[in-house]
């Protein structure tokens, strides 16, 4: 599928024209923030800074923060400015400027969502909307230790699923409360669960 360029706007040098990013650009970690202040106060931690743009409201920062490269896109007020944002960010890393086609790794789309941090079983009625034999499925797939909570499942809306799973990945994702442990990382503190990653992808 070929994207018009009524519905594609690009610069005369192949940049999406809000935000003004080619794919190189944008690394694989971006912060979206709405003021456009914000962006040099969060850069200002990076160890270097490999690029910046501004065009209006739309500021952006690419650098490294503690070896891992790093984009920090503000979107201004309002939600018409992060629609913009967000599709927009979408087209400048997943279609090719040249051809104006899609490029040919697709995005990821959930059918369910599994959660690790407890959240939804705080809420009366969480019963009615869980998974239950999939949340039993995958307690017993990793051995889900009796002191974490409970692994919660919601599934994702068939209507929004079926206009994108046709030649996108297809799968579950899982939230978790935490950056380190909760999600198999270790430095000096051992995650309690081993291999939780490998059970995660094999699931």
């Amino acid at each position: 599928m070929r994207f018009a360029e009524t519905e594609l706007i690009l610069t005369e040098d192949k940049r999406v024209y809000h935000i003004n990013l080619k794919a190189e650009d944008v690394a694989d970690t971006v912060i979206v923030v709405g003021d456009q202040g914000r962006v040099p106060q969060i850069s200002s931690f990076f160890s270097k800074i490999d690029f910046k743009t501004e065009h209006r409201e739309f500021v952006t920062h690419t650098g490294w923060f503690n070896g891992k490269r790093i984009t920090v896109l503000s979107t201004g007020i309002g939600t018409d400015n992060i629609d913009i944002v967000m599709n927009e960010l979408d087209s400048a890393v997943n279609i090719n400027p040249e051809t104006r086609e899609l490029n040919p790794t697709g995005i990821v789309v959930s059918s369910h969502g599994i959660g690790l941090d407890g959240l939804l079983n705080f809420y009366e009625g969480w019963k009615d909307v869980n998974e239950t034999p999939i949340s039993e499925a995958f307690i017993k797939h990793v051995n889900w230790q009796s002191n974490l909570p409970y692994p919660y499942c919601v599934k994702g809306s068939e209507t929004l699923l079926e206009k994108f799973k046709s030649g996108n990945h297809v799968g579950i994702t899982a939230t978790a409360p935490g950056f380190y442990g909760p999600q198999g990382r270790e430095i000096r503190l051992k995650a309690s669960s081993k291999n939780l990653n490998d059970l995660l992808t094999s699931f």
